[in-house]
């Protein structure tokens, strides 16, 4: 898992400085009807580490996990960011998921196939979900940044 935890950790490094150009009210602009803004996508990376954190400790300790999938948009909703000041969110980004890198590279070899089952998905191995967040930050980070090129997630629905 020392590879997922150094591209996460790679990737937060890289991209924090990034997001601080943004400036609070091109954070907060939704880019349509329907859309996320800047905040409310990265808010979004923010409830998606906290879900995450869950599944992997409890995979890692108990040798599987399974538990309910979450409801993002209402996840994003109830988290107001967009009323919260841009650069707190960039903070709590970038914490939750240097935090999330060190506990990636303390999962045992061994916990590496541990089972997963997330709401009413496939069972997948804990590096194949622990490997999906990774991409899934990456994907939304793209977008974030409005980069020409958002590398693609198979589950992205902003």
């Amino acid at each position: 898992m020392d590879d997922l935890a150094e591209i996460l950790r790679h990737t937060v490094e890289t991209e924090e400085p990034l997001l601080r150009v943004i400036t609070d009210a091109a954070a907060s602009a939704s880019p349509g009807p329907g859309r996320w803004s800047g905040k409310q996508e990265l808010g979004h990376l923010l409830d998606s580490a906290v879900n995450n954190r869950l599944r992997f400790v409890k995979a890692a300790l108990e040798g599987r996990f399974e538990g309910a999938s979450y409801d993002p948009q209402g996840w994003v909703d109830l988290g107001g960011y967009n009323q919260m000041p841009w650069s707190g969110l960039v903070d709590l980004w970038k914490g939750a998921n240097l935090s999330l890198a060190i506990l990636i590279s303390r999962i045992p070899d061994d916990r590496r196939s541990a089972e997963c089952r997330i709401g009413e998905s496939l069972v997948a191995s804990l590096e194949f979900v622990v490997n999906d967040y990774v991409q899934h930050v990456q994907h939304h980070l793209d977008h974030i940044l409005g980069r020409e090129h958002v590398r693609s997630y198979a589950s992205a629905k902003k």
